[in-house]
């Protein structure tokens, strides 16, 4: 089963999000912040990573950074979902190594 870690710090949307993967039959962990996103992503080994980048702690970006470094995460899928709509934000992700970069509001068939 693939599993997603989903890095978000607003719980609700968190909880929402997981529980559309779910459903969807994907396993999901989940984290509040991106330290706590960093240990579980070197933990879990999920198969993606879902993230914000305005959040506590680490940010979105710092986050994508320090999974890059790691010979463990470094290949690993990663997408900002985020409410940064404007395109020097998603450039940045992208250029920091992002493989997609989805912005809120979204739709469960994005």
């Amino acid at each position: 089963m693939t599993k997603i870690l989903v890095v978000e710090d607003e719980a609700p949307l968190r909880e929402s999000i997981v529980d559309t993967l779910s459903f969807e039959g994907y396993e999901v962990v989940q984290a509040e912040d991106g330290r706590k996103g960093l240990t579980c992503a070197q933990v879990e080994q999920p198969d993606l990573v879902v993230c914000d980048i305005a959040m506590p702690e680490l940010n979105g970006y710092e986050l994508l950074l320090k999974l890059r470094e790691d010979p463990e995460t470094a290949t690993l899928p990663f997408i900002f979902l985020t409410a940064r709509a404007d395109r020097p934000f998603m450039r940045h992700g992208m250029e920091l190594g992002a493989d997609d970069y989805l912005t809120k509001p979204f739709t469960h068939a994005d």
